[in-house]
């Protein structure tokens, strides 16, 4: 019987296949995320891009492979998905889900990592703790001018970077971050790849994206999945460049 692996990773999938209906969504898909790495994921449509982050977050179950967590400590693949939350991976979908009818800081205080138990209300006396941590997440989001705003006014963009301050307020080690610029302005592109950034100092993040200006824009290595299955790994350049690459994706 094999003892537990030892990986230096953050993240560390192996031979990871997943199938519905016969049809192999996953196949013997590796990937390593290291401790404060920040990843893009590209790739066409059914490339298996959701259904890693399926398979990471415990929503769907992998026929195969080792899926671990935190240098190895952790095997995904038997824990559910709330107890992975609590584990520190946190994910991000592409379509903004905040509290319309409350202020920006409202969501961002609702969102503060705090035992649900004993969880503050809106209407309880801030801590200085709590303050200072509303400060830090403003100062990383730059939503500042808008904490008193209702979070239904906000534009696209600004929902989605309060969406994202919502689950940095929960202090994940990991960040899993769907199409985040889908549908957003060119400046609102270019404000999101600076709050990844800023969010990558002190968090890792994995970016699944189909904008490949936006995926330049971050500067990080890229994984490019085919097929459920890694097809090209490198930096923007070099995955470009690569003629597999170009006939799957790059020359639709």
């Amino acid at each position: 019987m094999n003892g537990p692996k030892t990986t230096e990773a953050l993240l560390y999938l192996d031979g990871v296949s997943v199938s519905f209906d016969g049809f192999k969504a996953l196949n013997q898909l590796a990937l390593l995320i290291a401790p404060g790495e920040m990843r893009a994921i590209v790739g066409p449509n059914g490339a298996g891009k959701t259904t890693m982050m399926d398979v990471i977050t415990g929503k769907t179950r992998p026929d195969t492979g080792d899926v671990l967590f935190d240098g190895g400590q952790h095997d995904l693949t038997r824990l559910d998905e709330a107890t992975i939350a609590e584990l520190g991976i946190g994910r991000k979908f592409q379509k903004p889900t905040v509290f319309e009818s409350h202020t920006v800081e409202d969501n961002l205080r609702l969102a503060l990592k705090a035992p649900r138990s004993v969880f503050p209300t809106l209407t309880a006396r801030r801590t200085a703790e709590e303050k200072a941590r509303l400060d830090e997440l403003f100062a990383t989001v730059k939503l500042g001018s808008q904490r008193n705003t209702q979070a239904g006014g906000l534009s696209h963009g600004q929902k989605q970077w309060l969406e994202i301050g919502m689950l940095l307020a929960q202090d994940p080690a990991l960040l899993l971050v769907d199409e985040p610029v889908a549908g957003m302005t060119d400046a609102e592109t270019f404000e999101t790849a600076e709050l990844l950034k800023r969010i990558n100092r002190t968090h890792s993040v994995v970016v699944v994206e189909h904008d490949m200006a936006f995926v330049r824009e971050l500067g990080v290595k890229v994984t490019v999945l085919h097929e459920g299955s890694v097809l090209a790994e490198g930096t923007i350049d070099q995955v470009s460049a690569d003629q597999r690459v170009v006939e799957v994706y790059l020359g639709r």
